[in-house]
């Protein structure tokens, strides 16, 4: 039976064209996928921890899928984690080399492949500089060669509170003076090496400023509280902190102007998602309990034109 070409030809076409429809419909919908999912590791100390505790909930909500693993000890900076690594290469027996609970940081990244890493200073040393040198390259390179298809991400951290006694060094021996002049330090120094590496910047610690220097949600001191003779369980004034403060502790009032509250950790989440994610966070529902509405959802607004200004992570 003979095939008649000409009848045969157009209907061939339009089949060749929806077929080809098809496939890039299926390789949009892989690619929105993949979008969905991220597997994100972490190197970093109670900073990073701060920063991506509510990163869950929020993922959550918007119907993505997040698996995490960590590489965190408090206040350790990366200097400290590549020694580490050197340990471990040396000798990977030996248990100095295996501190994120008896694992060292080559069998934590081998779990599977990861997406993005993450990493950051140690928040005493981030506005120096010269403390970043050689060993994030190092413990970069390091990471490549055992996820050579991992982003690398740089968690920009937060200065510390307006009124606390002491603010992260400068220079050896050389503290920064002030909040401002931490966080204009750190943010020169992370920028810094983001354009050595090439990296994208999560930029918490410039959210963590706006938020500082707002006349209405911006902290201030509260100069009426009785610091020298404190009286349990009062407390200074410290509406729309986003660091810790003040607290008390087995009867002693502890302070702690360095790490996040719940509506710092909030902030930082809302920053990490956005970015990591692609996603907007202006329509987030997903607030902590002790953190008001109002202020939620001004911190959702600071995020957003946080983020407005940097490109995604692509």
């Amino acid at each position: 039976m003979k095939i008649n070409m000409k009848l045969w030809f157009p209907a061939l076409v339009r089949f060749s064209i929806h077929f080809l429809l098809l496939i890039c419909l299926a390789a949009n919908v892989s690619a929105q996928t993949r979008r969905d999912t991220l597997r994100l590791f972490i190197i970093g100390n109670s900073f990073s921890q701060n920063a991506s505790t509510f990163l869950p909930q929020l993922a959550k909500e918007r119907g993505k899928t997040l698996i995490i693993g960590r590489a965190e000890l408090g206040g350790h900076s990366l200097e400290q984690h590549w020694g580490y690594v050197e340990k471990a290469e040396a000798d990977p027996d030996d248990p100095k080399g295996k501190p994120y609970s008896g694992k060292s940081l080559k069998m934590l990244l081998s779990q599977g492949k990861w997406d993005i890493v993450t990493i950051q200073q140690y928040s005493f040393l981030s506005a120096d500089s010269s403390s970043y040198y050689p060993y994030a390259g190092k413990l970069i390179a390091y990471v490549k060669a055992l996820q050579p298809q991992a982003r690398i991400v740089i968690h920009q951290t937060w200065a510390y509170r307006t009124d606390a006694k002491k603010f992260g060094r400068i220079a050896e021996g050389k503290p920064a003076m002030s909040q401002k002049e931490m966080w204009q330090k750190s943010r020169a120094a992370y920028h810094l090496l983001a354009k050595r590496i090439n990296a994208r910047i999560l930029p918490v610690g410039d959210a963590f400023e706006v938020v500082a220097n707002h006349k209405k949600y911006g902290f201030k001191p509260d100069l009426l509280f009785n610091y020298n003779q404190p009286t349990a369980p009062n407390l200074p004034d410290q509406t729309h902190s986003i660091n810790i403060g003040y607290f008390w502790s087995k009867k002693e009032l502890v302070f702690d102007p360095n790490h996040a509250n719940d509506a710092g950790k909030y902030l930082g989440g809302l920053i990490w998602y956005g970015i990591l994610f692609d996603d907007s966070v202006k329509n987030i529902r997903f607030k902590p309990e002790t953190v008001s509405e109002e202020f939620a959802r001004y911190l959702r607004k600071v995020a957003a034109h946080t983020i407005s200004k940097k490109q995604p992570v692509k």
